[in-house]
């Protein structure tokens, strides 16, 4: 049986995290969201995470629970950190904001747009509230700066340097 990213042990990895309709990315709304596509997203994303030693495990679900499952996975198997794009679920998901608490894990909440330049039910996010840092505007280079402030602080915890306020 061939192993697969579920298979192996996640210590050194960070999950990716997309949620509902970002495997539309490219396609759907080019003037929200550009014509990178979600293969775009994971290279980036993996070739980032390699420059500072990480592995990026990269999925993508339009299914909120399956989103949590893979969360649990993440704790499961010590992964040391989480970047999430909740997409609409940033707004309404209660579910996955207790999930991200509940396994403490590092996490970055991004979005490819400004969620608070767009419709007012954006503006609020219950994914942020779980995450130490969020990154909203830049398109998908979010996730390559998401990554290199995720590497910042695990290095910096590793290292017991404590943030300034």
């Amino acid at each position: 049986m061939a192993n697969t990213p579920a298979d192996k042990t996640a210590a050194g990895t960070i999950y990716v995290l997309n949620g509902p309709n970002l495997n539309l990315l490219g396609t759907r709304e080019p003037e929200t969201y550009g014509h990178a596509t979600l293969a775009d997203v994971e290279k980036l994303c993996a070739e980032t995470a390699a420059q500072f030693g990480f592995k990026a495990d990269c999925r993508q679900s339009n299914r909120e629970g399956e989103l949590i499952d893979i969360i649990h996975e993440a704790h499961a198997k010590k992964a040391v950190g989480i970047i999430i794009n909740a997409g609409g679920y940033s707004h309404t998901s209660i579910a996955l904001h207790d999930a991200l608490v509940a396994v403490k894990i590092p996490t970055v909440e991004v979005h490819v747009s400004n969620i608070h330049a767009r419709e007012s039910f954006r503006h609020h996010s219950f994914t942020a509230q779980a995450a130490f840092a969020t990154l909203a505007g830049f398109g998908i280079d979010g996730y390559r700066l998401a990554i290199t402030g995720l590497a910042a602080k695990i290095l910096a915890n590793k290292l017991g340097v404590k943030a300034k306020a």
